[in-house]
């Protein structure tokens, strides 16, 4: 068989309760539905560091924020790791990234040049904006920048489809996609997707507080027109695929780096331990090796884990800088029980949990608005989390969906609060997590801070 190739499109701030395949049947999104039919569902998927950065260089380096040093917004990567594309671009893959970049650290608009891609050659981003209409780009080795024509996904998506199309089928070719939205503001999208969502029927999560619900609604439908707006393109990137006879032998990937708060437990945003913070779509298709019988797989995917299993997937070397697990053995039905095997191995199994980090309190979780440093734990059914001070949040997710009620302390549960802190322990320590104070690695690194707490963000 042909190398395959791999598009592999993200999203930013997609909460996984955001998608009709997941549940939800307000939000209109036929097309990932469809997807999802055909598609490998990890159904146990984790934004364990659930912010842009930390997640976006653990995506694109397979390693784990304590090792690439990103553990907060808008710092750079620290060392050289061989990026994603370098891995593909090294086995023969031509390399594409279109959109969002974010790991970059050395200011929002500024130019990236080549050698801080991370072995991407075909290169239209930019650093990061949430400006979707008319947003700026840099394209290729040009340093002067460029606005994307109307709302970026179509643009973006446009220039993607070409990308695709001028592929000869005998070279293999990876190709990241990465969309700004759903992510706020969220009253951007295209008048037709707004159109589509009234207020009033916005129907809210149980664990929205009263006070917010009229915010909630008017956020929703705004974030739904996004995903609806997301949904249309991630028809087409399907139909190019199908129109270049390129489906059958290409992983396909749809996910998202974090999720969306939207007001539940009084929140917004991510960083949080939550279900509407972590839980996050990722459907592969690829049907060459798999078929398109949809079917869910267990293990619990995190960041770092990304890359490996891609690789492995295309049965291509992981570099040994790489931390996360290669889970493609799950995708073909061979699945160890045991403890946590070394980095790597192809069969992994991770059938415990996802770990779940806040390295360093900042932006909307700083310390000034109630957040802090945390450690925690997403089993199949339990979430737990601990802070410096100890233990802070256990929910039964299995009897308590929406984590209405927090058992830490409940001596019913005293048993199971012990076990999940081992188990959380166990996991700290096969990664070298110490869990410090957040100061401990801002020094650590010398990062900046504003009077919030927060590194400067830099235009």
């Amino acid at each position: 068989m042909a190398k395959p190739n791999v598009v592999f499109l993200l999203t930013d701030q997609w909460r996984l309760q955001a998608l009709g395949y997941a549940g939800n049947a307000q939000v209109k999104t036929p097309n990932i539905d469809q997807l999802a039919r055909e598609s490998i569902n990890f159904k146990h998927a984790i934004s364990g560091y659930s912010v842009c950065c930390p997640w976006r260089a653990s995506f694109l380096t397979g390693q784990y924020p304590l090792t690439h040093g990103v553990i907060v917004n808008d710092v750079p990567i620290t060392g050289d790791p061989a990026g994603l594309g370098d891995a593909f671009k090294k086995e023969g893959y031509n390399t594409a990234y279109i959109g969002k970049w974010h790991v970059d650290g050395r200011g929002r608009k500024a130019y990236i040049p080549p050698e801080r891609r991370l072995g991407f050659d075909y290169f239209k981003a930019l650093e990061c904006t949430h400006e979707y209409n008319q947003s700026a780009y840099y394209d290729n080795d040009d340093p002067t920048r460029r606005f994307w024509d109307g709302y970026d996904v179509f643009a973006q998506t446009a220039d993607a489809r070409q990308f695709i199309q001028s592929q000869s089928p005998e070279q293999p070719f990876i190709l990241i996609l990465s969309w700004g939205p759903p992510h706020n503001p969220y009253e951007t999208a295209p008048s037709e997707f707004r159109d589509l969502y009234d207020q009033a029927d916005i129907r809210l999560r149980p664990n929205v507080p009263a006070e917010m619900a009229a915010d909630a609604r008017e956020w929703l439908a705004g974030y739904y027109a996004h995903c609806s707006a997301i949904d249309r393109s991630v028809g087409d990137i399907m139909e190019t695929l199908d129109e270049r006879g390129l489906s059958e032998n290409t992983a396909l990937v749809f996910a998202s780096d974090h999720g969306d708060m939207l007001g539940s437990h009084g929140w917004t945003r991510k960083q949080k331990p939550w279900e509407e913070s972590i839980r996050v779509p990722f459907l592969l298709r690829y049907p060459a090796k798999y078929g398109r019988e949809g079917r869910e797989v267990e293990p619990f995917l995190n960041a770092h884990d990304i890359m490996p299993t891609l690789l492995g997937v295309c049965d291509l070397p992981i570099p040994e800088c790489v931390d996360g697990r290669d889970f493609s053995g799950a995708l073909a039905g061979e699945f160890i029980t045991g403890e946590s095997p070394p980095r790597h191995y192809k069969n992994a199994h991770d059938s415990d949990g996802a770990l779940l980090a806040c390295f360093h309190p900042f932006g909307e979780w700083s310390r000034p608005v109630g957040g802090h440093e945390y450690r925690g734990i997403r089993t199949a059914r339990f979430t737990y989390c601990r802070t410096l001070a100890g233990p802070w949040l256990l929910y039964d997710n299995e009897s308590d969906p929406y984590q209405l009620h927090n058992l830490v302390g409940d001596a019913n549960y005293a048993e199971t609060e012990a076990e999940l802190e081992a188990l959380l322990q166990r996991e700290l320590d096969a990664i070298g997590d110490d869990f410090l104070d957040g100061m401990s690695y801002i020094n650590r690194w010398g990062y900046p801070l504003d009077d919030s707490g927060t590194v400067p963000i830099r235009k």
